[in-house]
């Protein structure tokens, strides 16, 4: 029986790589297990919608790994996105409209503090990375 999944990824991930991988890999997994999925890109989390730190993990896979762009691919089509506009702003330097992000503005839902409330009470499992 699938499940509502909320994960919420606000750790710094240059911190812990394989944190970040694990991460987004176990949202990959509840995706191909047809759980209903909900990711919130929060703090210094928000630079894994950044191509340059996806092509480091990528990197952090093997020297010509795409494993990363390719769960992110698959994140972005079938998850629903949730992001901290200012959190974009302080980590990675981008404004909204910038087309600078992984994702265009327009596929994700731009939220703060009371989204992450909302989603975490409608959720039945919740994962913080």
């Amino acid at each position: 029986m699938a499940k509502k999944y909320f994960f919420k990824f606000v750790s710094e991930p240059k911190n812990d790589l394989l944190r970040s991988i694990v991460g987004l890999a176990c949202v990959g997994q509840a995706i191909s297990d047809g759980h209903e999925v909900s990711v919130f890109f929060a703090g210094a989390g928000t630079r894994l919608l950044d191509e340059e730190f996806i092509e480091e993990l990528n990197q952090e896979m093997g020297p010509d790994s795409k494993f990363i762009t390719q769960l992110m691919e698959n994140i972005i089509a079938n998850a629903v996105l949730y992001c901290s506009f200012a959190s974009v702003k302080s980590t990675l330097g981008y404004s909204e409209g910038d087309g600078a992000l992984i994702v265009p503005d327009d596929q994700i839902e731009w939220s703060g503090p009371p989204g992450v409330i909302k989603l975490s009470a409608d959720s039945e499992v919740q994962l913080v990375y």
